[in-house]
């Protein structure tokens, strides 16, 4: 642990379960024929990272570890521009479900700048956006709905992906499939492309190889997991540092090595290089038009005291 001081390893604690069926559901947002469709995904053991004869791996890939996941539901397709455009403009704040377990101030919730460069373009990922703003979404999403939204850890991310394989695709070893599964430097013709027209994994998840690349909760060590002897639970890694954070999936500007289940790549003070705020903004990354996000709920009911560490804090850049 002393080459990390800066990591905190937290398992997620809970305080009860939610036993409400654990199944495939519509997210409706109230005022909006907007919906977001949710997958469970069953917890379990698996292996994370890739092992030492996996092709075109990094090392920042391994060790390969076991880690145990819990029950959570991932979005099927990566957040629109649709929705996130709800969020920015904030227009369908006074109507909210009635639900106890998270009631929270709304107004509170720090609204987004417009982008940029408006990419809006319904069904398409949202991209451009930082970790910050991804967060922030979830934060509101969760104020609007009263069910608890957050990026996906990226223990959570990686087994969502796999879909039970082993191999360095969740469709198997080779990546001669992939134009099947995936938007990727070869068949994108250089551009994003609207979400779920490639094939879905085995669980459902559509785009998780390609078109947009994906934040995690997680902070990045370029030497790879620091892991113990004992398997781990839902482990995440946070950080008081801004850069840099794991970016998960590959996008359309990538190679097939990119897009392995195990590959990952991470945020660059870079992707702000046109920014002209001073201090940067919280918001865009003017220079990432490939990263954009998907959101987890877990089917444990979060404590209310504890829910606030998974949503991402600012800082500011200068």
């Amino acid at each position: 642990m002393d080459r990390f001081p800066f990591l905190i390893f937290v398992s997620i604690l809970f305080c009860q379960i939610d036993n409400s069926k654990f199944a495939e559901y519509d997210e409706t947002l109230i005022g909006t024929d907007q919906r977001i469709r949710m997958i469970p995904v069953s917890g379990g053991e698996f292996r994370m990272g890739s092992l030492e004869s996996e092709g075109r791996r990094r090392e920042d890939e391994g060790p390969a570890h076991q880690v145990i996941v819990s029950d959570y539901w991932i979005s099927s397709l990566e957040i629109s521009w649709d929705l996130y455009e709800l969020f920015l403009l904030r227009n369908i704040d006074s109507l909210l479900v009635d639900n106890e377990r998270y009631n929270m101030d709304i107004d509170a919730i720090s609204g987004a700048t417009m982008p940029y460069i408006n990419y809006n373009q319904p069904g398409y990922p949202v991209i451009n956006v930082t970790q910050y703003a991804a967060s922030q979404f979830c934060k509101w999403l969760t104020a609007k709905t009263g069910n608890f939204y957050r990026l996906p850890t990226e223990v959570e991310w990686e087994y969502a992906c796999r879909a039970g394989s082993k191999e360095a695709y969740s469709f198997g070893k080779a990546s001669v499939s992939i134009k099947r599964y995936a938007w990727y430097k070869k068949n994108s013709d250089g551009k994003l492309h609207k979400g779920g027209l490639k094939e879905p994994n085995a669980l459902g998840i559509y785009d998780m190889h390609g078109n947009a690349a994906e934040w995690v909760l997680d902070f990045y060590n370029s030497q790879g997991y620091s892991i113990n002897n004992n398997v781990q639970i839902d482990p995440v890694q946070f950080s008081e540092r801004l850069y840099p954070r794991v970016v998960r999936g590959g996008s359309f500007k990538d190679g097939p090595a990119r897009l392995r289940s195990a590959a990952r790549d991470y945020s660059k003070e870079l992707w702000k290089r046109r920014d002209p705020q001073s201090p940067k903004s919280l918001w865009w990354h003017t220079d990432a038009v490939h990263v954009g996000f998907r959101i987890v709920r877990p089917k444990s009911i979060a404590n209310k005291n504890d829910i606030e560490k998974y949503w991402i804090k600012p800082i500011k850049e200068y």
